[in-house]
């Protein structure tokens, strides 16, 4: 497994993720939302909903579709769901960094 899905299942185990729709909408609409992650496989719609949600009323929470698909987050952190969220700044910080890594090919 990789280090972002290895990350991820830590960060489930630490209880600091929300999962699916409902419960992401509402980390985010809180402020407790460090970053929103959406699998590949999420609808066009979806995408677009969290996307305008997280910058409403003057949010920045970082929102990075990443290329797993939601089976993939399933067989790492036990959630299948098409959207997460991280609720920790210090897990954020450092899923947020190997996403990028995975993104750009590093």
């Amino acid at each position: 497994m990789d280090k972002l899905l290895g990350m991820l299942g830590l960060a489930r185990r630490a209880g600091r993720l929300s999962s699916g729709h409902d419960a992401s909408f509402e980390s985010i609409r809180k402020g407790k939302a460090k970053a929103c992650l959406l699998c590949g496989d999420a609808s066009d719609r979806l995408k677009e909903e969290f996307g305008r949600t997280a910058k409403y009323e003057g949010r920045d929470v970082p929102v990075i579709e990443i290329p797993y698909l939601k089976d993939d987050l399933y067989a790492a952190t036990g959630i299948r769901a098409a959207v997460l969220t991280i609720d920790d700044e210090g897990f954020a910080k450092k899923i947020i960094s190997l996403a990028e890594e995975l993104l750009n090919g590093n």
